[in-house]
């Protein structure tokens, strides 16, 4: 008799749950999110906030819309969203703040207390 190989069940992604101690959403943010995430059928789905290299000044935000948390996430639930940062992601937006302006200039902006320096457009920063 040949036996059969196996197929394991497709684990879940495991994430951690945190805190608004990681990044926090003000509420006019988490209304734009919340806007957005249904505008692309995804009211259940996440925000990503990460940090890539890049910029002015060395590091910076990178937004997505995302259906879930992926492996190893941090998931922030904050002002009605559901938020996601990545391990690395986490070690620059800890203590951070995520605030949109419906202005000109306006979008969405980080209020980084890591951010050593941060350049004139607000887009990048250093640690």
């Amino acid at each position: 008799m040949i036996a059969k190989p196996s197929i394991a069940p497709a684990s879940a992604p495991s994430f951690r749950v945190s805190d608004e101690r990681l990044i926090k959403v003000t509420p006019s943010a988490a209304t734009r999110v919340s806007g957005l995430l249904k505008k692309q059928g995804r009211p259940g789905g996440v925000l990503r906030v990460s940090v890539v290299g890049g910029g002015c000044s060395g590091l910076q935000y990178k937004m997505d819309l995302q259906d879930a948390p992926a492996n190893r996430d941090f998931l922030v639930e904050t002002g009605g969203v559901r938020v996601v940062v990545d391990p690395k992601s986490a070690l620059y937006v800890t203590g951070s703040e995520l605030d949109y302006l419906d202005a000109l200039s306006g979008g969405f902006k980080v209020t980084n207390p890591n951010a050593a320096t941060s350049c004139s457009c607000g887009e990048s920063f250093s640690a």
